[in-house]
């Protein structure tokens, strides 16, 4: 089981919060986030109660302010550890159609371009074989970011995309 604080303030200062488990809605401890310390596991963060709205997957490590792991803003409302993830081989297909369709391409590395490695940006449907994987929305892991585990996506707004555009993608290996 992972283990994680929030911090109202940068820097790890003000108000905090310690949880070692899932929660759908943080605002009843703390009114803003400024900084995060994973102590272990990894977590998907969402700005929204519920695990909605955008998301942001972070792995040990200390963040001592919003933009060490990409947030738009302070707004954190809801979390959960990344569980149930075992082996050490990931394995992703994507494909350029819904429901599957099109060119596929198989992947077990991370990629820092989809438009350069693949010829492609748009990715309309994907299936996860092995592990868990973090779309991002540009390349070089830059903007949005979506947690997908294993599983079938049949369309993009399956992981929560408002859009088919895949910039980058990594493996998630810290555990």
């Amino acid at each position: 089981m992972g283990k994680i604080t929030f911090f109202e303030e940068k820097n790890f200062q003000g108000r905090c919060y310690e949880t070692s488990s899932d929660c759908t809605d943080l605002l009843s401890f703390f009114s803003r986030c400024n900084s995060v310390r994973v102590e272990s596991g990894c977590w998907v963060l969402y700005e929204k109660p519920s695990c909605k709205g955008y998301q942001y997957i972070l792995s040990p490590g200390d963040y001592a302010d919003p933009q060490q792991w990409m947030a738009f803003n302070d707004s954190l409302r809801s979390c959960r550890c990344i569980k149930n993830v075992y082996g050490n081989t990931w394995r992703l297909r994507l494909y350029e159609r819904t429901d599957f369709g099109g060119q596929m391409v198989e992947c077990t590395e991370d990629c820092p371009s989809v438009q350069e490695a693949f010829k492609f940006r748009e990715v309309f449907s994907c299936v996860v074989l092995q592990g868990a994987w973090v779309f991002y929305e540009l390349p070089g892991y830059r903007g949005h970011q979506y947690f997908i585990e294993r599983g079938d996506y049949r369309k993009y707004t399956d992981w929560a995309a408002p859009n088919p555009v895949l910039g980058s993608f990594s493996r998630i290996t810290e555990f």
